[in-house]
């Protein structure tokens, strides 16, 4: 059995790999990284934190309402964080929703990806 965490890697697909690019460095204020050395372009989310990271790639989302939800975690606060996927074109679908280690908000990206915003409580 190994002591790894569960999820290793997370990837988002999307119909526009550059508008999905800029919009997911607006909402995070992440620097991001096209590379096309692999089989398919991708765009790294590079974020300056520890912990699991992921890619945005062209592909085919879920239908709205329907996959996997990935929670990101926000680099201010929750506030911020929505109010700046509102204004790149997010929808957000419910919350804000309060749990013990944290506070986190429903929301889809621009292809109907679901998506969360988790801000942690503070220590």
């Amino acid at each position: 059995m190994s002591d790894r965490a569960t999820t290793v890697w997370t990837e988002i697909p999307v119909t526009d790999l550059d508008r999905s690019m800029e919009f997911y460095g607006k909402v995070f204020d992440w620097t991001m990284t096209r590379d096309e050395t692999g089989p398919n372009p991708t765009v790294g989310f590079n974020a300056p934190t520890a912990g699991i990271h992921g890619h945005l790639y062209p592909g085919r989302p879920a239908v709205s309402g329907t996959g996997p939800t990935i929670h990101l975690a926000v680099p201010d606060s929750l506030s911020a964080t929505t109010d700046r996927l509102k204004l790149a074109g997010g929808k957000v679908v419910m919350g804000p929703i309060e749990i013990p280690v944290g506070t986190f908000t429903y929301c889809e990206d621009l292809d109907g990806n679901s998506i969360g915003l988790f801000e942690a409580k503070a220590a």
